[in-house]
């Protein structure tokens, strides 16, 4: 058979506890969802902030497909760019206080873009070792020389960018990194990319409609520069889809010119924008959805300090690190027969395996009190 050779290799990550599967969800996107005819309190999503199925976005979105239809028809070049698309990259420029923003249909589009489009043979791009997979991707797409530094090692960073004679230089890092929930230390990685003439590629996709106020990463630290390239996301904390790319504004005219990732895909259909625009409405005014955030992270936190290993982090990404795949497993399992769902995640994805648990303003008090019950129970036993 032509495929047998993956059968075998799909039985042997299954022997290993390294098998991946999905889980049909049959209700919408929520702190609460229904899997299989069972109601579930959901620790998986990125649904941060609670808008994925917010009723106003929804109104949104339904407003938007009667006035501009389905589907967009063709590439932003050619006649897929609507007046939503517009108004949205303008908006979110001026949101995180940028010149110019470019908007995406995934987060790995807009990181292929990035990279691919600003460096290539010749030049280097150096990168956090527990970046991003679409990262990494990009990198090996671009043919840049790819430098990996031990993660949020600024004195390896550092040593690399000294040695290097590449003509243009990239450093490429979460803002967020999304497997570990810690913050990288931007300021630092702005001083070292003007110190050594790089430019510094963020990607907050878990810090936006989160961190600064909402305005994301950038705004949380008070950093600004032209040097800086942002990515963020728009399916996470912003309850939608796509993603966006924001810097100078010749940064954006370059992109549209040459990102492959861009110019050859057809654009997202204009109704998600008009939800999007309506998201980023809230993400402001609504200041209370991150301020219950807050309060669940520092209850979960004081609720888990004693209780296994529970990575550091200030985020709603919260991590307990296992022993083996298998643990996770198990674990992971026993949650879900008690009506939680959380992420037992594995490598490759991550190189030991672990948790993964995402917390969101849509969760209760009680919904919190639960989780750590039940995690308590098992981490002990």
């Amino acid at each position: 058979m032509p495929f047998s050779q993956f059968a075998t290799k799909l039985a042997e990550r299954e022997q290993a506890g390294l098998l991946r599967s999905r889980r049909q969800i049959d209700s919408p996107q929520g702190a609460h969802v229904v899997i299989a005819g069972r109601e579930l309190i959901n620790f998986c999503s990125n649904d941060y902030l609670g808008l994925a199925n917010h009723p106003e976005l929804v109104n949104a979105a339904q407003q938007g497909a009667a006035e501009w239809g389905v589907g967009s028809g063709a590439a932003h070049l050619l006649a897929g760019h609507f007046g939503p698309h517009q108004a949205l990259e303008d908006r979110l420029a001026a949101f995180v206080g940028m010149p110019a923003a470019l908007g995406f249909s995934t987060g790995y589009m807009a990181n292929l873009a990035v990279i691919t489009a600003m460096v290539g043979r010749g030049d280097t791009v150096f990168a956090d070792k527990l970046n991003h997979a679409s990262l990494n991707d990009a990198v090996a797409l671009s043919k840049a020389d790819f430098k990996r530094y031990p993660h949020q090692d600024l004195a390896a960073l550092e040593s690399l960018l000294a040695a290097s004679s590449a003509k243009r230089k990239l450093i490429v890092a979460d803002a967020v990194f999304s497997m570990d929930g810690d913050i990288a230390p931007i300021k630092a990685l702005l001083a070292l990319a003007e110190q050594y003439d790089a430019w510094l590629f963020l990607d907050d996709a878990h810090g936006f409609g989160v961190l600064g106020q909402g305005r994301g990463s950038l705004a949380e630290f008070g950093v600004a520069s032209p040097r800086i390239i942002y990515m963020a996301t728009l399916g996470k904390a912003a309850g939608v889809a796509g993603a966006f790319v924001a810097g100078e504004q010749v940064l954006c005219d370059w992109l549209l010119n040459t990102a492959h990732s861009y110019v050859y895909t057809t654009a997202m259909p204009p109704l998600l924008s008009c939800a999007m625009l309506k998201s980023l409405e809230l993400i402001e005014l609504e200041s209370w959805r991150r301020e219950r955030l807050a309060a669940h992270i520092a209850t979960f936190r004081a609720g888990l300090k004693t209780h296994g290993n529970l990575l550091d982090s200030s985020t709603a990404i919260q991590i307990v690190l296992l022993p083996d795949n298998q643990t996770a497993l198990r674990i992971a399992k026993a949650l879900f027969e008690r009506g939680i769902w959380v992420g037992a995640i594995r490598p490759p994805t991550v190189p030991t395996p672990r948790l993964r648990i995402t917390l969101s303003a849509a969760h209760s008090a009680e919904d919190i009190a639960v989780l750590i019950r039940h995690l308590q129970e098992l981490l002990a036993g």
